[in-house]
């Protein structure tokens, strides 16, 4: 970490139901497991599923009488560029990680989080409806034709970033595509759609990685705001926990974000 600026994750899609505030919070509760001070910005203050969720998990830990690793959350509503990064640096002085979890819409503020990012993270289904959030393919061929305006985004502002990284002793941007249920795509489709995200890595640049499976257990943890590393609270565990916090792991293995151990290895 440096002692500046603690190291950014943003999550964002334009597309909704891509599992995006699910991800983060489980990402940011990994980090806490980790000692990691995580400080997190809810862009959609109409949903505000990121902040519900971590408001239910200090009602549980305070109901059980119990510490649960967790971060310090605030809902952002109506604010340029300017006057978040005021907030940021307010609320997030001496933080280890910041996370924002961004609206599954365009709007200034997304953009700006997504361009300041260090590592950006980008939930998807595993399907060419949400594949399209990043470029376009030919529909018989399913060669990829063009790029997306939100690649095309993402990718001048790595340039950006690029520049600036000498000037200004930033950090790279590492963009991460994760690819959400997969265990529900037909396997032809699936075919396709790795094939497609290879092409489009190469031209764009960015990592994809799996993601969380379509599991009931995501679900039901929301009103306790449990997590899958909460081994101690959650009881006994059957095959589908064990099967997701194992994708889990892997999945915060896979972001390569600096200071981290395994999660497990720190989960009480």
């Amino acid at each position: 970490m440096t002692a500046s600026r603690p190291h950014r994750i943003t999550f964002a899609n334009e597309k909704g139901g891509t599992g995006k505030s699910t991800t983060a919070v489980h990402v940011a509760v990994a980090l806490a497991y980790n000692g990691k001070r995580v400080v997190a910005f809810d862009l959609d203050h109409r949903q505000r599923t990121m902040d519900r969720y971590l408001e239910n998990r200090a009602d549980t830990a305070a109901r059980r009488g119990v510490a649960l690793p967790t971060a310090d959350c605030h809902v952002v509503e109506d604010l340029d560029p300017g006057e978040f990064e005021a907030m940021v640096a307010e609320k997030a002085e001496g933080a280890d990680f910041v996370l924002v979890d961004t609206p599954g819409r365009d709007d200034e503020l997304s953009r700006h989080c997504a361009s300041q990012a260090d590592t950006l993270v980008t939930p998807m289904n595993d399907s060419f409806v949400d594949f399209d959030l990043i470029g376009q393919v030919e529909g018989e061929s399913f060669k990829v034709k063009k790029l997306s305006f939100y690649a095309e985004l993402i990718w001048e502002a790595r340039i950006k970033r690029g520049r600036a990284q000498l000037e200004e002793n930033r950090r790279q941007m590492d963009w991460v595509v994760v690819r959400n249920r997969t265990g529900y795509t037909e396997a032809r489709n699936m075919a396709r759609i790795e094939k497609a995200l290879e092409e489009m890595a190469r031209r764009v640049g960015f990592r994809t990685a799996k993601g969380l499976s379509e599991r009931v257990v995501y679900r039901e943890l929301f009103p306790s705001g449990l997590t899958l590393l909460d081994k101690g609270q959650l009881g006994e565990l059957g095959t589908s926990h064990l099967v997701a916090r194992q994708e889990l792991r892997e999945l915060v293995a896979k972001l390569r974000l600096p200071g981290m151990m395994q999660a497990e290895d720190k989960a009480a």
